[in-house]
């Protein structure tokens, strides 16, 4: 793996796990797609530092488990921001 590469995905690392923010929110900040930060989060991470990534997966799963809410609050305001535009 190249050196570019690892401090990037230790970063990234480091981040979500400072933060608790979703792989979508870390790709903004580190002006990556999202499947860039996966792939590094749940592929290359475990290759450097173990201990890191243990911390990273549990964030992820804690994301993924409230995706689903997430996703129905924002239709949610969508819907009343139409309702009161109408």
């Amino acid at each position: 793996m190249r050196n570019y590469i690892e401090k990037r995905v230790i970063a990234e690392a480091q981040y979500i796990a400072r933060t608790g923010c979703t792989v979508r929110a870390a790709a903004k900040v580190f002006a990556t797609s999202k499947s860039t930060v996966h792939k590094d989060m749940t592929q290359r991470l475990p290759e450097l530092s173990m201990s890191l990534f243990e911390s990273v997966e549990k964030i992820l799963a804690d994301n993924k488990a409230e995706r689903h809410i997430r996703g129905g609050l924002a239709t949610k305001a969508k819907a009343l921001a139409k309702k009161t535009n109408a």
